[in-house]
C-alpha cells in the first residue's frame, strides 16, 4: 500500500511540475509580439490605449493619494505601472500583464497597511477603480495576440491573485473590488478570445478564397487548352492523311521505282496510319469530358455558328458570313469591314480566326444586350488583323453561365501561332477585341526577318456610327 502511494505522488508531482513549466513558458518570458500590420490598428487603436494610459496612470495617483493615503512618490510609480503596462502591452503583452500584476499587488499591500491604520476608511481594495481599467486593456490586448491558453492562464493567475487578497488575507472597512475585477477581466478575456478567433479564420477564408480562385483559372486554362487540342485535331488529321495518300501514290508516279524507295514510301504511310491511329485515341480522351457543344455562341444553341457537332469539320474563314449572320439573328445589329485580298491560310489559323470572332460575338451577346457592333477583317501580306468592336450596351446584362475564361482563350489561341490579342473597353463605354495572326502561324522570333509593323486604326463606334 505504501509502495503504491509512493508511486501516486510521484505521478501528481510530476504533472505539477510539467504544468509548472508549461506557466513557465506561457507566463515568463519577455518575448515580443507587436501588434499585427492591419490599417485599423495603426494610429487610432494607438491613440486610444495611450489616452487610457495617461487616465489610468493619473486617476491612480490621485486615488491613492487623495482617498488611500498613499505617498506621493509611491502612488506616482503605482499609477505609472498601471498606465505604462498599457502602452507596454502593445509591444509586450506578457510582460505587460506581470507589470500590471505588480503595480496592483504593490498598491493592494500599502493600501491593507493604511487600511489597517484605519487612514484609508471605505478604499476600494484590492482593486482600485482605475487599476481595474489598465488590467482590463492589458488583458484584451493579450487576448487579442496571444495563444487562447496564455489568456486563460493569465485570467486563473489574476483570479487567484484577487481571491488570496481578498478572501484569505483581507482588510477592513474597505469597499470590496475583487468579484467585479475578475468578472470584468473575465468578459475582456472572452471578447479578446473571439476577436482573435475572428481574425483568424477571416484570414485563413482569404488564403483559401485566393487559392481557390487561382485554381479555378488554371483549371479553366487547361480546359481551354484541351478545347484547343481537339480543335486542331482535325487539322492534323488532314495533313496525316495527306502524307498517307502522297506515300501511296508516289511509287505510281515514276517508272520502274527502286525497292528501297517502295519500301521507305511504304514505311512513311504506314507511320501516318499509325500516327493517325494515335491520333483517334487522344482524341477520345480529350473528348471524355467533352462540353455538350463546342460551336456554341454564348452558351446557346439558338445561336451556334457553323460546326456545332463535334465530329462535324472545324470552320474556317469561309464561314464567318454564317457566323455573322446566325448572331444577327439572334439580336445583335452588326456591321462588316473586309479588306484586304484574301488568300488560303493555314487551317490552324483559319480556325483560331473563327473562333476569336465568335467568342468576341459572344461576349457582346452576354455582356452588352442591344449594343451594335463592327466586325473587322484585313488581310495584309504578312498576316491577318481581326477587330470586333461594340457600343454602349443600351440594356442591363443577365446573369451569365458561362465560365469567364472567353479572353483566356483568345489568348491562347492567337499565343499559339505567334499572335496576340488586346481587349479593352473604350471610349465611349463599349469593349474592343483585336487580334493580329502571322500568315503562317509561326511566332516572330521564328522568322528570318522582322515583318514590316502595320499602323492599323482602331475606331471606337458609336452606336449612331453604326446606325
Amino acid at each position: 500500500m505504501s509502495r503504491l502511494s509512493g508511486v501516486t505522488e510521484s505521478g501528481v508531482g510530476r504533472v505539477v511540475l510539467r504544468w509548472l513549466r508549461v506557466l513557465r513558458d506561457d507566463l515568463w518570458t519577455m518575448r515580443a509580439d507587436p501588434l499585427p500590420p492591419f490599417v485599423w490598428l495603426r494610429w487610432f487603436p494607438h491613440g486610444l490605449l495611450c489616452l487610457v494610459a495617461f487616465g489610468v496612470t493619473f486617476g491612480a495617483v490621485a486615488q491613492l493619494v487623495s482617498n488611500g493615503g498613499v505617498g506621493g512618490q509611491l502612488a506616482f510609480l503605482i499609477g505609472l505601472a498601471q498606465g505604462g503596462a498599457v502602452v507596454f502591452a502593445l509591444w509586450r503583452p506578457v510582460p505587460a500583464w506581470w507589470l500590471s500584476m505588480a503595480g496592483t499587488l504593490v498598491g493592494a499591500v500599502e493600501v491593507r497597511r493604511r487600511l489597517m491604520a484605519g487612514g484609508a476608511h471605505d478604499f476600494t481594495w484590492p482593486w482600485s477603480s482605475a487599476g481595474i481599467i489598465g488590467h482590463m486593456a492589458v488583458l484584451l490586448l493579450l487576448a487579442l495576440r496571444m495563444r487562447t491558453r496564455v489568456s486563460v492562464e493569465a485570467l486563473a493567475v489574476t483570479a487567484l491573485f484577487t481571491y488570496v487578497a481578498q478572501g484569505v488575507w483581507g482588510a477592513t472597512r474597505y469597499t470590496p473590488t475583487g468579484p467585479l475585477a475578475v468578472i470584468l477581466s473575465t468578459v475582456v478575456v472572452v471578447l479578446g478570445i473571439a476577436l482573435r478567433g475572428r481574425r483568424e479564420a477571416r484570414a485563413q477564408l482569404e488564403q483559401q478564397t485566393t487559392l481557390t480562385a487561382e485554381e479555378r483559372a488554371r483549371r479553366a486554362l487547361l480546359e481551354e487548352r484541351n478545347r484547343i487540342a481537339r480543335e486542331l485535331h482535325d487539322v492534323v488529321a488532314h495533313h496525316m492523311s495527306v502524307i498517307s495518300i502522297q506515300a501511296q501514290v508516289a511509287p505510281h508516279l515514276v517508272k520502274d521505282p527502286p525497292q528501297e524507295l517502295r519500301e521507305n514510301l511504304a514505311g512513311i504511310r504506314q507511320n501516318a496510319l499509325e500516327a493517325l491511329t494515335e491520333l483517334r485515341r487522344v482524341l477520345g480522351v480529350l473528348r471524355s469530358e467533352l462540353p455538350e457543344d463546342l460551336g456554341t455562341l454564348g452558351q446557346g444553341r439558338d445561336t451556334a455558328g457553323p460546326g456545332t457537332a463535334p465530329d462535324a469539320p472545324q470552320p474556317t474563314l469561309d464561314r464567318l458570313g454564317s457566323l455573322i449572320d446566325n448572331t444577327r439573328a439572334a439580336g445583335l445589329e452588326i456591321r462588316t469591314d473586309i479588306r484586304g485580298d484574301a488568300v488560303p491560310y493555314p487551317p490552324g489559323v483559319e480556325l483560331s480566326a473563327f473562333r476569336i470572332v465568335q467568342e468576341a460575338l459572344s461576349n457582346v451577346l452576354k455582356h452588352a444586350p442591344g449594343a451594335a457592333v463592327r466586325v473587322e477583317v484585313v488581310h495584309f501580306p504578312d498576316g491577318l488583323y481581326l477587330g470586333v468592336t461594340n457600343s454602349r450596351p443600351t440594356r442591363p446584362a443577365t446573369e451569365s453561365s458561362g465560365s469567364g475564361h472567353g479572353l483566356l482563350g483568345m489568348r491562347e489561341r492567337a499565343t499559339m501561332l505567334g499572335g496576340h490579342v488586346i481587349a479593352h473597353p473604350t471610349l465611349h463605354g463599349g469593349f474592343a477585341v483585336s487580334a493580329f495572326l502571322p500568315r503562317d502561324g509561326r511566332p516572330f522570333a521564328d522568322r528570318p526577318a522582322p515583318p514590316p509593323r502595320y499602323d492599323v486604326e482602331l475606331i471606337f463606334p458609336t452606336g449612331d456610327d453604326l446606325a
